[in-house]
């Protein structure tokens, strides 16, 4: 039904993106706040359960260049759509799973299925923005016509939306979780995807007539399996510490796929990924500055939510229930989505790799923060609403650095590039994170010392630092800027 959705008023299609994008975030991160309620109801390990967050990441990281490429092409609406289904898919089997209870390893692997579905979603946010460049106005006509979304503000919450919605999730699932086990935050889930699915169909437009896009399904199956096994080798803490030789191997074989599925993007005439892109300096600053910072944002989030549920026979922590841990994520969102409506207004004014910059730099005062102050419950607190701060302003910069050099048709591929580095780097964050509180946890002793936290803030603090410097050096080679006409919709730019 294209006709429905090019029917409908323009002022409801930035909100609906912005829906879309905030769902599939909170779906993709449903999973964290029940992991023990799942190990406890299906009776598997914790380090099992945490699958149940691990794979939806390995999904979305390995759907989004397909999903990108696929929206570069004329079959953009049917991509959305069709992800949506298999979303919507994913949560029936969640609450299938749920519903069966403690089905032992059937059960659990029918709600692994479930999980990894709903993860696809996550490689959404690239099809959605490349959707808001070329349906929505650039901000000048925003501004004479405010019945119109503007493309700068809407792209720069899409990605702030698809980032900093996780701290939305988390309190809801733990608070239906306590009330009415596991299978209600489940059946909220299938829920929002069903209304999800609902606003792709009313209001995703077609893509502009005249593109075509080729899939390297050869190339795809490169990627999936390099990405597959390197995450999965980086989320293994255990394995890091008790097999390291099989860690390493493993490593490595996954950066030998990836180096073999690069020299093959870099011959194909219709890459997955165009990686002749990073020759670019802005482009390539953009998503190595991504990379890193994304280890330390996710780091911190981890550390912080750990630490606050850690009980007092750890010695620290204040023993938070599983809502209330979430409870401490709504500070997070919460400044995040401001820091998505600030920065757009910011990036108008001054270099928006000078945004990217002093975003790192805030992270890194959350980082020093909770190095420095955790005495009491309100300080991991405020520093989780500084990380959210400055995590919403470096996602929402993101955009604005990557898309005026970059072709309105291969917006997607472009965005599909950065969220798959990025899903590496919180990848890599959490597992750091791991890592380190894992080093310093005595024989026999079930909880890390305190001391794990302060070296693992510290390392935060010096990784967020070289950010800052990585962006600042790479941003003298191509410096982009923003004015609202470099985000204008295909069909207007000729005209402002």
């Amino acid at each position: 039904m294209p006709a429905i959705a090019l029917a409908r008023p323009a002022r409801w299609l930035a909100p609906g993106l912005i829906f879309i994008a905030l769902v599939v975030a909170v779906i993709g991160s449903l999973g964290a706040p029940l992991i023990t309620s799942v190990a406890t109801g299906y009776r598997v390990s914790l380090a099992s359960a945490q699958w149940t967050l691990t794979l939806p990441l390995l999904t979305g990281a390995i759907a989004a260049p397909v999903l990108g490429r696929l929206g570069a092409g004329a079959h953009r609406r049917a991509a959305v759509l069709a992800t949506l289904i298999v979303v919507v898919a994913g949560s029936l089997l969640t609450v299938l799973a749920s519903t069966a209870g403690p089905a032992g390893p059937a059960g659990f692997g029918l709600l692994l299925l479930g999980r990894g579905g709903q993860g696809i979603g996550l490689g959404l946010t690239p099809l959605v923005i490349g959707i808001a460049r070329d349906h929505l106005t650039n901000d000048r006509i925003a501004h004479d016509r405010p019945g119109l979304g503007s493309a700068t503000s809407a792209i720069a919450q899409i990605s702030v939306a698809s980032t900093v919605g996780i701290g939305v999730g988390y309190p809801v699932a733990g608070w239906l979780t306590d009330l009415a086990g596991v299978r209600a935050a489940y059946l909220l889930g299938l829920a929002l995807t069903v209304a999800a699915l609902l606003v792709g169909w009313l209001l995703v437009p077609a893509s502009p007539s005249g593109r075509a896009a080729r899939l390297d399904l050869t190339g795809a199956s490169w990627l999936a399996a390099g990405l597959l096994l390197l995450l999965l080798m980086i989320s293994q803490n255990q394995w890091w510490r008790d097999r390291p030789v099989v860690a390493t191997g493993g490593l490595i074989v996954a950066l030998l796929l990836l180096a073999g599925w690069a020299a093959r993007q870099w011959r194909q005439p219709e890459p997955l990924l165009d990686l002749r892109l990073l020759r670019q300096p802005t482009m390539l600053g953009a998503n190595a500055s991504m990379l890193l910072g994304g280890v330390g944002m996710y780091l911190l989030v981890t550390l912080i939510t750990r630490f606050v549920q850690s009980p007092d026979q750890a010695g620290y922590g204040f023993g938070f229930s599983t809502f209330q841990a979430g409870l401490v994520l709504v500070p997070f969102s919460a400044l995040g989505f401001l820091a998505g409506r600030l920065t757009p207004r910011l990036n108008q004014r001054v270099n928006p790799i000078a945004s990217l910059a002093v975003s790192s730099i805030v992270v890194l005062l959350a980082f020093v923060l909770f190095a420095t102050a955790r005495s009491s419950w309100y300080l991991p607190v405020l520093a989780m609403a500084v990380l959210g701060y400055g995590v919403g302003s470096f996602s929402a910069a993101m955009p604005a650095v990557i898309l005026p050099v970059t072709a309105a048709a291969e917006t997607s591929a472009a965005m599909a590039a950065n969220q798959v580095v990025r899903s590496v780097g919180f990848s890599i964050g959490s597992a750091v994170g791991g890592l380190i509180l894992a080093a310093n946890t005595g024989a026999g002793r079930r909880f890390p010392a305190e001391h794990g936290y302060v070296v693992a803030a510290w390392l935060g603090a010096v990784i967020m630092l070289a950010t800052a410097a990585l962006v600042a050096v790479t941003g003298r080679g191509g410096a982009a800027r923003t004015d609202g006409q470099c985000l204008a919709p295909a069909t207007n730019r000729g005209q402002h």
